[in-house]
Order: structure tokens, then sequence, then C-alpha cells
């Protein structure tokens, strides 16, 4: 809440639309960035889902967060959502930004993102990946065509319910009931989250890219091809995780050579928000090994 994240906002064009991109890093009391961290968020988050990060990191590295597009603030993509589409998005963009190396780090559908960057540039410019309950496991036997066709019929709906969200986010924030009621599938413990920090999340939440964005978590096999991630990689995850079940995290970590797999108990979805410095300290261990 110290940070005055306007001044380190950037807007980029990627694939002719714009993306909402934070850009921060090292001050003159730090010296030169130790490396870059790129930040991927998840379905129907905003780059505000790393907020108990960005600040710790961007001590010593560059760290870059962004809306991926059709989600936050950033525009929907020319292109039909893919996650194909959001790697490439990604590598564009820090193609713009002039970064040659870089450190994946991504939550839920990030983390597929992630893995996918992995895969294909795990060769040029991804160092590490570290994995935040991440999708594409399990998600593959989950396409319900029904339930997407629903969706699209009623986006006008959701679009509704999230402008609502949006515009009452500082008033049911502050209400540990209403933090409960709203933000249970994805924390354990949502009324102990700070009312500030779960009202950011409303507000970067239920974008136009949402529909689009779950339809192509259900349709991009990863699994066969994550032998291939060479990288060093940490996977993260929450017992209690309600949208991502806690046996993908040691999938992942049998599937990626070398990897390592971290659990924390009484978590959710979100570790880097439910469990921020024991998150931050273990990541910061991580790169520096």
């Amino acid at each position: 809440m110290d940070v005055d994240w306007r001044a380190h906002q950037r807007w980029v064009q990627v694939g002719g639309r714009w993306m909402n991109v934070i850009d921060i890093g090292p001050g003159a009391d730090f010296g030169p960035a130790l490396g870059t961290i790129v930040w991927v968020h998840g379905l129907s988050g905003s780059w505000q889902n790393w907020l108990e990060n960005l600040p710790f990191f961007a001590r010593t590295h560059r760290c870059i967060a962004m809306d991926l597009p059709g989600f936050g603030a950033s525009e929907l993509p020319a292109e039909k959502i893919s996650i194909g589409g959001y790697a490439e998005a990604v590598d564009e963009l820090l193609g713009v930004l002039g970064v040659s190396r870089a450190v994946v780090v991504g939550n839920s559908m990030g983390g597929f993102v992630g893995a996918e960057m992995a895969i294909r540039y795990g060769g040029t410019w991804v160092d590490r990946l570290v994995l935040v309950s991440a999708a594409g496991l399990t998600i593959e036997h989950q396409r319900n065509e029904r339930l997407l066709s629903v969706l699209r019929r009623g986006s006008g709906l959701l679009a509704l319910s999230a402008g609502w969200l949006a515009s009452k986010s500082d008033e049911l924030a502050r209400r540990p009931r209403s933090r409960r009621a709203l933000f249970n599938i994805v924390a354990a413990h949502p009324e102990k989250l700070p009312a500030p920090l779960v009202a950011e999340q409303l507000r970067g939440s239920g974008k136009p890219g949402f529909v689009d964005a779950l339809d192509a978590l259900t349709d991009y096999p990863i699994r066969d091809r994550l032998s291939s991630i060479a990288a060093p990689t940490l996977v993260v995850w929450g017992t209690d995780d309600a949208l991502v079940p806690v046996r993908d995290a040691w999938e992942f970590g049998s599937l990626i050579a070398g990897s390592r797999v971290v659990v924390y108990e009484d978590t959710g979805h979100m570790a880097m928000l439910e469990r921020p410095v024991a998150f931050n300290a273990l990541v910061e261990e991580f790169l520096e090994a």
C-alpha cells in the first residue's frame, strides 16, 4: 500500500492490442537487478494477484507483472484466447521490454502458461520456473461443453456481476463474512486476509476473457510435453486447494525432471497471498540455489 503503482505502470502493444503491465525493479539503494522475474496470474485474475510478492522481490529483481489479454485492464487479444497464444503474448512482451532471460512464476492458469513457456522457450529465455497451484493436468478431464455454452449465453450477466463486485469491492472486503463468501474458493481462510488485499482481487476479477480462457484451459493437453522442461522448477501447492487438487503437485513433480515440490498445510489455491512470508522466502531460496 506504500507503493505508487501508477509510477510503475506501462501500456505495451502486444499483438496489436494494449496490455497493462507493471514493471518495477531495484531502486538506487539496491544496485543493479539480480535478474528479471515474470509474474503470470490465473483465470479471472490480474497483476494484483502478486501484490504480496512484487514489493519483496522488486528490491533485488526487475519484476514484470501483466494483465493477460482479456483480463484486468488489458484488451482482448485479436485472436481466440489459447494457452499457446498467451505464451506467445508474454514472449512478445518481453521482447518489447528488452528482457533476454527471466524466471517465470505462474499461478493456476498462469502456471499452465508458464509451463508452456518453459517448453517453448526454455532454451532461450526461461531461466527458472515456479508453478503455484498450476492448472493443466486434472482440468484436461473436466471439459464441459454444456457449461461453456451456458456461460457464453450468460456473458452479459457475468459482466454486470463483475462490475457490481468492482464497485462494491472495498465495502465487501471490509466484512469477514463477505470475504469468506466471495473468496473461499481460492483461499482456505479468506476472512484472515487483509481487507484491502481482497478488495484489489475483487476489482481485478471477472473480465471478458474468462469464458474463452476457461475453454482454452480444457482444450490444450500438456502432460506428455512436461518431460521436455529443462529449467529448474519449483512446484508450490496448498493441501486445501479447492480448484486444483493437491495430487497434481506431485504429478507435476514426477513429470518435470529434478523439480522440487513444496506443499503448505491449511492453505488454498493462492499460496502467494495466503502465506506470503513463507512463499517469498521459499522462492528467494530457490532463486539463489
